[in-house]
């Protein structure tokens, strides 16, 4: 196999079993527990696998969902989705006993699944995207616009599959000239500038008051940089005036703090495992105890079939 038939497919696991949770209606299994976050993450996998074509894949994963380094720098991170009292994530209670069974499906099948202690799963990604990207292109599939971060036309290239409005099936294809087309910045780099600015109340960022999305754009666009903005308001900038210098000039101790928060690791630790996509199924004692007790024999079938794997 040549590099240029290589393809890295890496999966907002959360992302996607949230998104299958709330998308798919529950039916009764036989073991009287709900699955249609299963069902739904495994029919997104078969769609994702016989789509895309990947020869790597890995399904990312949050081992820590709130990471201390990012509440310690921004203490309303995610703050709002916190389950009281515990400190978890505040998760339905009809997905929670779902998880663990797709982790066994994952393993069943044999597919990678990577997390890393103290990093959420966009962290895995940007590691592994960062890893992996100079070998073969790489595909993101989240429906968290976090990971434009990443866009890269230059080297692989990487693109976000962002799946937010129109699933797995109809996902929007991320890439450099989307970026300069929706929001007027040149690359992933840029997007991540323009989302320090702007900020993401679904993430508990406030960003900067006053400043919405395209002001945020023709700033980063304007001074190249975050760094290059504030080095400009610093000096006395002339362009920079009024209120918005104002706001800007208020926002110091957030803007020292929130690209730190914003941005992706690309240095997570990760265990060394084999990305590749399976070849043959990896416990077929496990995948048909699953299958059994779940009703999950179509969804299984539907990805082995994708797979080539019969």
């Amino acid at each position: 196999m040549t590099s240029m038939t290589k393809r890295l497919l890496l999966l907002d696991s959360a992302s996607l079993y949230f998104r299958a949770f709330y998308g798919v209606p529950e039916r009764s299994s036989p073991s009287g527990l709900p699955t249609n976050a299963v069902r739904g993450f495994l029919d997104m996998l078969a769609s994702l696998v016989e789509r895309a074509q990947p020869t790597h894949l890995v399904a990312c994963w949050d081992n820590d969902w709130r990471p201390s380094f990012r509440v310690e720098a921004i203490p309303s991170y995610k703050s709002h989705r916190v389950a009281d009292g515990s400190g978890a994530e505040d998760v339905p209670d009809a997905l929670e006993p779902q998880v663990p069974l797709i982790v066994d499906a994952l393993a069943a099948i044999g597919f990678a699944r990577l997390g890393s202690d103290g990093y959420e799963a966009d962290d895995v990604i940007g590691t592994l995207a960062t890893q992996h990207k100079q070998a073969m292109p790489v595909d993101v599939v989240t429906g968290d616009r976090d990971l434009f971060q990443l866009v890269d036309d230059a080297t692989g290239p990487v693109r976000v599959v962002y799946t937010a409005k129109g699933g797995v099936r109809t996902p929007d294809l991320v890439d450099e000239a989307y970026l300069r087309e929706k929001y007027g910045i040149d690359g992933g780099a840029a997007y991540a500038d323009m989302a320090v600015l702007r900020g993401d109340t679904s993430d508990g960022l406030p960003g900067v008051t006053g400043i919405g999305e395209k002001t945020a754009a023709k700033l980063i666009t304007t001074y190249g940089t975050l760094d290059g903005l504030r080095a400009a308001l610093a000096a006395g900038d002339p362009g920079i005036k009024g209120a918005q210098r104002a706001r800007l000039e208020s926002a110091t101790a957030y803007l020292d703090a929130a690209p730190a928060v914003v941005a992706v690791a690309k240095d997570a630790p990760l265990d060394d495992v084999d990305l590749a996509v399976p070849d043959r199924v990896a416990d077929a004692a496990l995948m048909s105890r699953l299958a059994t007790e779940h009703g999950l024999t179509s969804s299984f079938d539907r990805v082995l079939n994708a797979l080539r794997i019969t």
